[in-house]
């Protein structure tokens, strides 16, 4: 099985509930390897390198209003950005976060277990993003982190 590489970012909402550790803890529990670790203050043009694919879809602009934390009134713009390495870390840390919706995610996931729906807003918290497949791993990795801020 591949040694791979992933990007988790514990987003504005997890932040501001304090949910970090936790979604940590099911991640490590789950056996991947944590190299890389930091918190950073989502500017508007960290938004858009790292939601670049999505750009032109209807729901763009709000999300890079969330990842901001112009929703949740997060300090400084916040998240805790990490890699995370092991046998096939990207679809075992998918399956530890669950599906992007919360009410689609499995029970016992991060989203299922965190996340909620925001119906007044209209939109949900999620808690936590995770690279979707290989190429998005490989760029968001390198659009979050210098390789020298890898311990591998």
């Amino acid at each position: 099985m591949p040694i791979e590489k992933t990007l988790v970012v514990i987003k504005p909402d997890g932040m501001k509930r304090r949910l970090a550790g936790l979604a940590i803890d099911r991640l490590e529990n789950a056996g991947f390897e944590l190299i890389g670790a930091k918190v950073v203050s989502v500017t508007e043009k960290l938004a858009h390198e790292h939601y670049a694919l999505l750009k032109g879809q209807p729901f763009f602009p709000n999300l890079i209003k969330f990842i901001m934390g112009d929703y949740h009134d997060v300090s400084n713009r916040r998240v805790l950005a990490m890699v995370y390495r092991g046998e096939n870390a990207i679809k075992g840390v998918r399956a530890v976060v669950g599906a992007t919706s919360p009410e689609d995610a499995a029970p016992g996931t991060i989203r299922n277990a965190f996340g909620r729906i925001n119906s007044k807003a209209g939109y949900y918290e999620n808690v936590v993003h995770a690279s979707g497949n290989a190429m998005e791993a490989d760029r968001e990795v390198k659009i979050w982190f210098k390789p020298e801020e890898l311990v591998e």
